[in-house]
């Protein structure tokens, strides 16, 4: 029977993990739930059970526990009989939880991808001593590549960088303590750098809308007036949660992929263009009944001075909403791309290729344009 931790499951890829694992009758899981009270744990894990659809009868549901902690805290903030006990059958670790907001202080950002890291570590230590431990996925980003150039390997990084904020770099020294794990006390861990995470390519369905969706906003040009940087050929690469969250559990249970660095992403030549995906995204937005302006394409330097002059003469709310630019104007900037050769590889093996994102792109929209504005309508000619 195999007894899996999972850090995260609150998050688009720790939810998505969840029911893959259940769906093997003999697995149990523990997942690690931030919360205040033991009233306030179960109203969250209600709440992810109704997102997996699991009513309080469901056989499956029996085979989750969930613990109330943070993973940054030690010994993930549990009491010690409870963390002994995850010590004494845990077989697995999937360590998801991540904060994603990218304009934390560098030092909230580094006290939870740090932090967090070190504690996975420490149990896999435990687990390992113990002669328990089978394996142990780590889920980075890409984004530790920061604002290298060029396509980034499925290797350690070693050269210094620069990172566009310090979610970037708080996870690329999580890397850095994960490395010294793997090489020097051979711990069996798989680190997976996932892109920009979408909803379920055959569903649209993701728990939670985040950066890619506050991204298509942006793009059609409604918090911007139509106004729009000039994008050149860049491209930005997306990859739908249910192939992230199926690469992550198969590789749980596939020892000889301990060691390895899988980019969890679509790859240079699946990822769309950022001209193409502005087309689309307007399209999109238009037939569901929202208003787009005109599009007014500008250089680059020009835009990026937008919301320092809007501070000085938009409506607070017009004000709220540029404030956010530099931030995503920054992650658009970068012709960057990813080598995936490791992880398409891994999939080849097994009879299956990544998705182009014309497939998929048109689901997930659906599903945001349903959930955030209701039916929509097409605008009268």
């Amino acid at each position: 029977m195999n007894v899996y931790f999972l850090t995260g499951a609150s998050g688009a890829v720790g939810s998505a993990i969840v029911p893959l694992l259940l769906s093997e009758p003999t697995t149990r899981i523990r997942i690690l739930i931030r919360a205040t009270t033991e009233q306030h744990l179960r109203e969250r894990f209600d709440a992810l059970c109704r997102f997996w659809e699991l009513p309080p009868d469901a056989e499956a549901r029996q085979r989750i526990e969930p613990l109330r902690g943070d993973a940054a805290l030690d010994d993930f903030g549990l009491e010690r009989d409870t963390y002994e006990r995850l010590c004494a059958d845990t077989t697995h670790i999937i360590h998801c939880a991540a904060t994603v907001r990218m304009n934390e202080t560098l030092e909230y950002a580094r006290a939870s991808a740090l932090g967090s890291a070190r504690q996975i570590l420490a149990l896999g230590r435990r687990l390992a001593a113990a002669g328990r431990l089978q394996k142990i996925e780590f889920v980075s980003t890409v984004g530790v590549a920061g604002k290298r150039q060029g396509a980034l390997p499925e290797t350690w990084i070693d050269e210094p960088r620069a990172f566009h904020n310090t979610y970037e770099q708080s996870k690329a020294e999580a890397e850095a303590l994960v490395r010294e794990a793997v090489d020097i006390e051979r711990l069996p861990i798989t680190v997976h750098r996932p892109s920009m995470v979408v909803g379920d390519s055959r569903t649209g369905r993701i728990i939670h809308f985040q950066i890619f969706y506050f991204i298509c906003e942006i793009m059609t040009g409604r918090k911007t007036l139509g106004v729009y940087p000039d994008f050149g050929d860049v491209r930005l690469d997306i990859i739908p949660v249910d192939w992230v969250a199926r690469a992550i559990v198969d590789a749980s249970q596939a020892p000889e992929t301990a060691g390895r660095i899988y980019h969890l992403c679509s790859g240079p030549v699946r990822s769309p263009r950022l001209s193409e995906l502005k087309s689309k995204l307007r399209d999109a937005f238009r037939a569901h009944g929202q208003s787009i302006p005109p599009s007014l394409t500008i250089p680059r330097r020009v835009f990026a001075a937008i919301p320092r002059v809007a501070a000085l003469f938009a409506p607070p709310k017009l004000r709220r909403a540029l404030s956010t630019l530099p931030i995503y104007l920054d992650y658009l900037a970068d012709n960057q791309g990813f080598d995936n050769a490791a992880y398409t590889n891994k999939l080849a093996e097994q009879g299956l290729k990544l998705p182009d994102s014309d497939s998929f792109l048109p689901v997930i929209l659906e599903r945001y344009l349903q959930e955030k504005y209701g039916s929509g309508q097409t605008p009268p000619r």
